[in-house]
């Protein structure tokens, strides 16, 4: 289906684009909330009338976005939970939890929608995470999660937890894995030679 952007849409367009969607996905989101009109001619020209006014909407969204950025980066994200012996907590982390801690502590309006968290944690930990405040405006946060405020200043601090056998560091290591999987890689195709 064929479709008018009204707003700037993370990896579809900017206002004002048309774009080609799938059906259910125009009818199903982008024209029930407003982001999108159908492609037509008279539609067309309605938007044209109407894109100053779109813009300025969507430049003053922006401004007010950027005057959250500060207090989203200094808020302390840090999450008491309760958790096993190694370390895995009961339950989850998730991005309502960090939408609604940031409400809380940073007095900003965020929805779990805007909290880019992945998937969510279930391990005790520091996590980075990005709040897409608006489309243009995207505030990297760190969290911190521990069963005791102790342990959540030690993790701040840098410093290593260790449950039974399973330590715990402040930076969690994105790259280690990356590393093994190549390694076993190298050794299955040695192994199929």
């Amino acid at each position: 289906m064929k479709v008018i952007l009204t707003e700037k849409i993370t990896k579809l367009g900017n206002i004002g684009d048309t774009v080609e969607v799938k059906t259910g996905f125009a009818r199903n989101f982008l024209l029930p909330n407003g982001k999108a009109m159908r492609w037509s001619k008279e539609n067309v020209a309605l938007f044209e009338a109407k894109k100053a006014e779109l813009q300025a909407r969507f430049d003053a969204a922006k401004k007010t976005a950027e005057s959250y950025v500060d207090a989203v980066k200094n808020a302390k994200l840090h999450m008491i939970r309760q958790a096993g012996d190694t370390g895995q907590l009961y339950g989850s982390v998730s991005s309502r939890d960090i939408a609604r801690m940031l409400g809380e502590i940073a007095n900003v309006p965020v929805t779990s929608a805007q909290v880019m968290l992945g998937s969510p944690i279930k391990s005790i930990g520091s996590f980075d995470t990005q709040i897409a405040l608006h489309p243009d405006v995207i505030v990297p946060v760190k969290i911190f999660v521990a069963q005791t405020q102790d342990e959540i200043d030690a993790l701040v601090a840098g410093k290593v937890l260790t449950f039974g056998t399973k330590k715990v560091e402040a930076e969690e290591e994105v790259e280690a894995p990356a590393a093994d999987d190549a390694a076993a890689e190298k050794s299955e195709e040695a192994t199929a030679e």
